[in-house]
């Protein structure tokens, strides 16, 4: 067996075992058995990528459906752009295993927490390992299936159910573009699979421009704005805040949020021969960064503030696919998943100390109780907020560059989501672990750094974020770009073409971004931790503050739109068709033939006298009846 198939083979172990017999294995041995087979994942996966010659390589399993000339097999396809997933998947996953050890330890339901964490996982690796579209597909709708799982975890708070089926629907609602997409891509190419079907758009000399591939990408663009959250399919990832935060951390860092930049990444031979699709991509990506950051300047909720940050981010990336700067957008996805995942475990390690509070405004000065907690976390928030020189000001500065290459306008928004972003990330820095302490006597007497097994991943998070920009550390300072050039075989038949920007131009918007990101982390250290300013109680707010603290009423405009008169509409089909149409009909039959039945069931006497009497009436009917039509005839 290879090292391929065993990758998604352990975590689908690591469930069997966890989930038939979750009530029965340990506490300490579920844990560690779910976190060793996401590490052993990890080693195969790290072993591939150390071996790894540059040749794709591609595993048959067997074949799954054969329909005329239509065949799709289950396989698995290695190449630079898997191979990456796989890493961070695998690596970022052990690392939030290990975590909910001891995060979930109190947990009741610890065993089946860590079955689904596995199943999360081994879908995931199924989703970028596979060779074709429907593999893909398969993996997409069981990390769909895995979040409704994790996210209405602790299912006995209804608030929480709610959540995790708003995050099902709405992902089920792109899911429908997506496979309406692999729909054309089967009726137009007649195959499924990745390396065919990209051979078929480059010799069969499709230009650019072309509506077939127009209307394909833009169909699997609805499924990934459903997945990775970008407007108007973003509602659901803030309220998938429900489940237990190490779920938030593998949804938001290394699993089910990036499978739409993956895709994308993976169809770029259709996507840079759809320049219409692009522009859409772009402009969504810009609009969903805006409106997620602006929503985050004023969320109290720990991790409704990362939550908001994690869709404005996936902005960033999707800006980038728009303008074809592939890599950068998978280098931003790359750090991103470090950063994110240190965040939402640091927010994780501080509701631990502050039992379970989730409100930053009962928050204040947990540097001094929690000092790992706060460096790491501090570490996250320069990297996300674009501050050289740790990881995310190389992956974000790289796509702002290339937008500026395509459009000024656009870039000149990037640079204001930039602003906004960390402004809100430093104004949750400092109203959590600056100041005073505003919460109560009991949680400040409780108040402790969380145990090793929590603040280990928490550290080698925080050394990735900081380092993690020099995977792709750019020409202009001495590199070699060795994330891009590593993924370049990925795009040789999308014939990508960049306008060179000139190395003085790209340090002077360098300058430009970093001056603005400290300029806004200094206003929110003076408005937070100089002024000691703290925001207002639920229901002060004013004005737009107000619009924005309410998340500009998007959820309540849905809700009058959409839910209000499907209800509407399925009382009435309730009340109204099922009752008197349905059920009456139905019914009335059935109440007809049990009337009937009853009145002839009376017939049967059990007197064998009457059954004779009877048999001999009817032969005499029988017989006058045949001698009249013999008469007639």
């Amino acid at each position: 067996m290879s090292l391929i198939t065993l990758i998604p083979l352990f975590p689908l172990i690591g469930f069997l075992i966890n989930g038939i017999g979750f009530r029965h294995v340990p506490k300490s041995l579920a844990g560690i058995i779910s976190s060793a087979v996401a590490f052993a994942s990890f080693a195969c996966a790290l072993t591939l990528f150390l071996g790894f010659n540059g040749q794709p390589q591609i595993v048959h399993l067997f074949d799954w459906i054969t329909v005329g000339t239509l065949n799709i097999s289950m396989s698995f396809q290695l190449d630079q752009l898997s191979l990456l997933m796989l890493l961070i998947i695998t690596g970022v996953g052990t690392l939030i295993h290990i975590y909910s050890i001891a995060y979930m330890s109190h947990d009741e339901g610890f065993g089946k927490f860590f079955a689904f964490l596995n199943l999360f996982l081994f879908f995931m690796l199924l989703l970028v390992l596979g060779s074709n579209y429907v593999v893909m597909f398969i993996g997409w709708e069981g990390v769909g299936l895995c979040s409704y799982l994790l996210i209405g975890f602790w299912n006995k708070n209804s608030n929480y159910g709610n959540a995790a089926r708003k995050a099902f629907i709405m992902n089920r609602i792109g899911d429908l573009g997506f496979l309406l997409g692999i729909f054309l891509i089967i009726t137009h190419f007649g195959s499924v699979e990745y390396s065919e079907v990209f051979r078929k758009v480059v010799e069969d000399g499709y230009s650019s421009g072309d509506k077939t591939l127009f209307y394909i990408t833009i169909l699997l663009f609805v499924g990934a704005m459903g997945k990775s959250a970008q407007i108007p399919l973003y509602t659901w990832l803030p309220d998938a805040m429900a489940g237990p935060t190490p779920v938030s951390a593998l949804i938001h860092a290394a699993t089910m949020v990036t499978a739409g930049i993956y895709m994308i990444i993976r169809s770029n031979v259709m996507y840079s021969l759809a320049p219409e699709t692009l522009d859409i991509v772009a402009w969504v990506g810009l609009a969903t960064a805006l409106l997620a950051a602006s929503i985050g300047l004023f969320q109290n909720d720990i991790k409704k503030v990362l939550a908001y940050s994690t869709v404005s981010q996936l902005g960033y990336m999707f800006m980038g696919l728009g303008v074809m700067a592939y890599s950068s957008s998978f280098f931003h996805v790359m750090t991103h998943a470090f950063f994110k995942a240190l965040l939402f475990l640091g927010a994780g390690s501080v509701i631990h100390a502050m039992s379970d509070e989730q409100d930053i405004r009962s928050m204040g000065g947990l540097r001094k109780k929690l000092p790992i907690t706060f460096i790491t976390f501090l570490i996250a928030t320069i990297a996300i907020s674009g501050i050289p020189p740790f990881a995310g000001f190389f992956s974000k500065d790289e796509i702002l560059a290339h937008v500026f290459e395509h459009n000024k306008l656009m870039w000149a928004f990037g640079v204001l989501g930039s602003i906004m972003t960390s402004f809100y990330m430093f104004r949750l820095l400092f109203l959590t672990f600056f100041g005073e302490f505003r919460g109560t006597e009991e949680q400040k007497h409780h108040l402790h750094e969380s145990p090793l097994a929590m603040t280990v991943p928490l550290m080698i998070l925080a050394v990735l974020s900081a380092i993690g920009g020099f995977f792709n550390f750019p020409h202009i300072f001495g590199g070699h770009a060795s994330l891009a050039a590593f993924m370049a075989p990925l795009f040789e038949q999308s014939a990508l073409e960049h306008v060179a920007v000139d190395e003085s131009l790209e340090i002077k918007l360098m300058i430009v971004s970093v001056i603005a990101a400290l300029v806004s982390a200094g206003v929110a250290y003076f408005i937070y931790v100089v002024k000691k300013n703290v925001p207002l109680a639920e229901g002060q707010e004013s004005g737009l503050q107000k619009v924005i603290y309410n998340k500009y009423y998007i959820d309540e405009l849905y809700n009058a739109i959409f839910v209000k008169p499907i209800t509407v509409l399925s009382n009435f089909f309730t009340s109204v068709i099922e009752f008197l149409v349905i059920d009456l009909i139905v019914e009335s039959i059935g109440k007809l033939v049990k009337t009937l039945s009853g009145e002839i069931r009376l017939l049967q006497s059990g007197t064998t006298g009457y059954y004779i009497f009877a048999m001999v009436l009817s032969i005499a009917v029988i017989l006058v009846w045949g001698l009249k039509s013999f008469l007639l005839g």
